[in-house]
């Protein structure tokens, strides 16, 4: 299915709904959209492809919206292979067509398209380069580790659209989610997963590419991921300022556990009512059971950590400890956490994690920690009250 943005900008990206998990890691129940979109003027430009499983319904759309026309360039923001699987076919399917990406992009190719001939077929674009289409032009910008080394982004100069490839993406195929944001009733939550999960550790490079946009007239922005975004820019805007700054969203507490048999769960749980009475807003995760990627999301976007674990082979539970080894990888920063551990005999836990917090950029760990035995006593609730009361000091 296309759809047209404007006369001249037409949508003809694909919904994936195989159930497939995105990046063979992140749970997508509402499939993923991979977003091409076509620009026709004096010359035609095709903006990014699609990922290989859905190639039959990308050519053609293709082919309707170029109706008998030949394109001229192929304009590739982003090379990996959820955008670019169609490079060869279309470099055969068109002789005349032009790739135009970044020089590290092209350099790059080779590695996914074995005895691929670029040869007279490319233009490689530098930071502030315009290509030329007729009435429309696009306005390059080289946005490094976001989140690949060789990503661009382009900002189409007459209609104001910013081709803004992986940032402002989000989860969900657009035939659940609406095509565009004034569509989607819902659009922070899945794009917050999808923002700390896939480009979360590059909050400077983000940073970085916002400051390059700040001055530009931007009236749509448009992902390769999710709806594009059409009307309150400044929201989507702030959102991944205060992302990329590894910023406090909402205020509250986010509480984790990784229980064995139940009883470091329901010390989590009685902890989590303990807040919850003081007027604190709670998420709760369950890391035995629930979404990972959700686990990361909520990190991120409350200022202060509880995690409640058991003790495991004179270490950590290793769903509390993934979890943690999660967060370093994202570079998470600028938090506080406070620490519940459980063990029958010889309690670890604690101390594996304070281990592992302390080695994170800015990350306070409150006092006290507390160690449980087994289950839940009447005994331990006032070391409890204490540990809440320090969530909620400052």
């Amino acid at each position: 299915m296309i759809k047209h943005f404007s006369d001249s900008v037409i949508y003809i990206g694909t919904d994936d709904l195989s159930g497939e998990r995105f990046e063979n890691q992140y749970s997508v129940p509402e499939g993923i959209s991979y977003n091409s979109y076509l620009i026709k003027d004096d010359k035609t430009a095709i903006l990014d492809s699609c990922d290989e499983r859905t190639a039959a319904q990308w050519r053609s759309n293709l082919e309707e919206a170029l109706g008998g026309a030949e394109p001229d360039y192929f304009v590739l923001h982003h090379l990996e292979p959820d955008h670019s699987s169609q490079i060869a076919w279309l470099l055969e399917r068109y002789p005349g067509l032009k790739l135009v990406a970044s020089a590290k992009c092209i350099a790059m190719i080779p590695q996914f398209f074995e005895d691929i001939d670029l040869d007279g077929r490319t233009l490689a674009i530098k930071e502030g380069d315009v290509l030329e289409l007729g009435k429309h032009s696009l306005r390059f910008f080289l946005a490094p580790m976001v989140h690949w080394p060789e990503v661009a982004v382009s900002y189409e100069q007459s209609e104001k659209l910013l081709f803004s490839a992986d940032a402002f993406g989000k989860f969900g195929a657009l035939g659940k989610c609406g095509y565009t944001s004034e569509e989607d009733d819902d659009w922070a939550c899945e794009a917050r997963r999808y923002y700390f999960n896939i480009v979360g550790k590059y909050g400077g490079p983000v940073q970085t590419l916002l400051k390059k946009l700040s001055a530009l007239e931007v009236s749509s922005i448009c992902p390769l991921h999710g709806p594009v975004l059409v009307s309150n820019l400044e929201y989507y805007l702030n959102l991944y300022n205060i992302w990329s700054s590894y910023g406090v969203e909402t205020e509250g507490v986010f509480v984790a556990c990784a229980s064995i048999h139940g009883g470091t769960l329901k010390a989590a749980e009685k902890f989590a009512g303990m807040l919850r009475e003081r007027g604190v807003k709670v998420a709760f995760n369950d890391l035995t059971r629930d979404d990972a990627a959700e686990a990361v999301e909520d990190a991120f976007r409350y200022g202060t950590l509880v995690l409640a674990a058991s003790s495991y082979d004179a270490g950590l539970f290793p769903p509390a400890e993934e979890f943690i080894r999660h967060l370093q990888a994202k570079s998470w920063q600028n938090r506080r956490v406070g620490l519940i551990e459980n063990g029958s005999w010889a309690p670890t836990a604690g101390r594996v994690m304070k281990e592992m917090f302390a080695g994170m950029k800015n990350v306070e760990v409150l006092e006290p920690m507390v160690s449980l035995r087994s289950t839940l006593k009447s005994t331990d609730i006032p070391a409890l009250e204490s540990l809440a009361e320090a969530v909620i000091s400052r």
